[in-house]
């Protein structure tokens, strides 16, 4: 199992284009398949870092997962969306597997 961490850098004043942007995605992700954990918006402390993540089998699975989104109409509707309202000022994407016990006895290297 692999997770997906995207950190958002958004402008703060378009707080309200990005909650949008992760409504949408609560439902395109998972319809596409991958088991979304959230999306989360600035509350406290920095106004302008924002989180999505996620969950899949592996690297092949977000590929195949990628290009259903790529085909999905909502998925494609968000990503215009962010690109004509700039609200996402820049966004960094990172593959992480789960270190920790007891989650890590669960999943065998």
């Amino acid at each position: 199992m692999i997770t997906c961490f995207i950190r958002y850098e958004i402008d703060p004043y378009k707080k309200d284009a990005f909650i949008e942007y992760a409504r949408n995605w609560g439902q395109a992700i998972p319809r596409c398949g991958a088991d979304l954990v959230g999306y989360f918006a600035p509350h406290e402390g920095s106004v302008s870092t924002a989180y999505g993540i996620y969950h899949l089998p592996d690297l092949a699975s977000y590929e195949a997962y990628r290009a259903r989104l790529k085909d999905d109409p909502l998925g494609r509707e968000n990503y215009e969306f962010s690109q004509c309202e700039k609200f996402i000022l820049r966004e960094e994407r990172q593959f992480l597997k789960i270190a920790s016990a007891p989650h890590a006895e669960l999943i065998k290297p």
